[in-house]
């Protein structure tokens, strides 16, 4: 809001505390003058330049205000009892609570030893969840090993994880299983001819080198006859332990990169027979 000084004409903006402080009479802050601020009190000024305030004129009869924005709830009419009511008033008991025991209850109960009070343990947040953890950690791990033990050829055969199982196991001197790889064995050389000592049978020579990096089983040999026409006339298949006698050679397979030479003796099919070819199992 805002009034002017009506001797230097000096604009004051004001609030409503300095109004109900000074109760309408104020000072000027310019020329020291005592003026009614309500006489040309405004809660706008006119558009610039003006030069005095409109004077409020009085009104022959005080205003209604009519527009309620908030009425304070009574406070409730005290209640005053006099002693002589309060006295002559009957005395009334509430019956409504009492429990009735029977009397050999109350004796039985008597006669019990009375018990400590069991001491609820205070339990330690996470005292109980460590079995759990070690439990689930312990058939995680089960679970892992079971699944790399079915699924070991492969990661055998991997050139990275072959190559840290081996470093591992050399570590803990324990040997890997024999993994059968027959595409990584390359047959040098072979060769038939008829058996020395034995009539209506041959001697077949092979000599095979293990290309892969790891270790693998002696392959199934198989051998098959043909005729100058190409057709098969007849094939056989040897097991290791037919081709090599001795069980620890056997146990031990055939090293990386190490080559063997394999005897077999097969009976003769006859002159029938000009080529032959080898394959591993």
């Amino acid at each position: 809001m805002y009034t002017q000084c009506p001797e230097c004409l000096s604009v004051f903006s004001l609030d409503v505390h300095t109004l109900a402080q000074a109760h309408g009479h104020v000072v000027c802050g310019h020329c020291k003058a005592s003026f009614d601020s309500i006489a040309t009190l405004a809660e706008q000024l006119p558009p610039e330049p003006f030069h005095e305030l409109p004077v409020n004129e009085p009104a022959f009869e005080p205003p209604c205000v009519d527009l309620v924005v908030y009425r304070p709830r009574p406070d409730p009419p005290a209640v005053v009892e006099s002693e002589a009511a309060v006295t002559d008033a009957p005395a009334t008991e509430d019956f409504s609570q009492l429990v009735f025991a029977p009397r050999f209850a109350r004796e039985a109960r008597a006669r019990r030893p009375s018990r400590p009070a069991r001491r609820q343990r205070s339990l330690v947040p996470g005292e109980r969840r460590w079995p759990w953890v070690v439990a689930c950690s312990t058939l995680a791990l089960l679970l892992v090993a079971q699944l790399a033990w079915a699924e070991r050829d492969p990661l055998i055969r991997d050139p990275g994880v072959g190559s840290w199982l081996r470093n591992s196991c050399h570590v803990l001197n324990c040997e890997l299983p024999l993994v059968a790889a027959p595409k990584q064995l390359r047959l040098l050389a072979s060769n038939v001819q008829a058996h020395p000592s034995v009539a209506g049978a041959l001697m077949i020579s092979a000599s095979v080198r293990n290309d892969a990096a790891f270790a693998q089983p002696y392959p199934v040999l198989t051998i098959t006859l043909s005729n100058a026409q190409g057709q098969h006339i007849a094939m056989r298949r040897l097991q290791p332990g037919e081709y090599l006698d001795d069980p620890a050679v056997l146990q031990r397979g055939l090293a990386p990169g190490a080559s063997a030479v394999l005897l077999l003796e097969v009976e003769d099919p006859g002159n029938k027979a000009v080529a032959f070819e080898f394959s591993f199992e």
